[in-house]
């Protein structure tokens, strides 16, 4: 909960014995799909509590569904990063309250939320990494002088919209002594 708002969201927790870190996933422009729930299953499996936001909740409706992608993508298309960037943080103080988790809290995007996932660790410069997924990286300096943590970039070799945009991205990172591996 944020400013009288309630974010749903899907959590999935790993078999473990002790207390495990937790991971954020930010999900595409397409929404908080069956997708976006099995890449959670995933992250558990893997030994991590993972936490999916379903950034385009509305108050009263369990899950929000559209009749096509178009009308999905529209949808998160509007979303404005100060709310985006405040449903995380609800996302990341819910989690990290968990009595499973240890309070270590990376943030892994796909996509649209790929480019999401390095807005917000320059946003919260308490993640522990981020992880991002062919997205894009900040246009600016000033759009990644808070981050504090490694980021890791995955991109598929045929993208030329987001490959293009990997130079300036470690260009950006390198001028300001941020650890960036693409």
């Amino acid at each position: 909960k944020h400013d009288g708002r309630t974010v749903k969201a899907f959590v999935v927790y790993p078999e473990a014995k002790t207390k495990t870190a937790a991971v954020i996933v930010v999900h595409e422009i397409f929404g908080l799909t069956d997708w976006a729930r099995e890449l959670a299953d995933e992250i558990a499996a893997a030994g991590s509590i993972a936490i999916v936001p379903d950034l385009l909740t509305e108050p009263g409706k369990e899950t929000q569904s559209y009749p096509d992608q178009g009308a999905a993508i529209k949808a998160v298309s509007a979303l404005q990063t100060p709310q985006v960037m405040a449903d995380l943080d609800a996302a990341a103080d819910y989690v990290k309250k968990l009595p499973a988790c240890n309070g270590t809290i990376s943030v892994a995007g796909f996509c649209w939320g790929g480019g999401r996932s390095f807005q917000y660790a320059n946003h919260n410069p308490g993640v522990a990494a981020a992880y991002v997924f062919y997205g894009t990286g900040p246009a600016s300096k000033a759009e990644a002088e808070n981050i504090k943590c490694p980021v890791y970039g995955f991109y598929g070799e045929d993208d030329a919209r987001v490959g293009a945009t990997i130079p300036a991205t470690t260009e950006i990172m390198k001028s300001l002594g941020k650890n960036y591996q693409p």
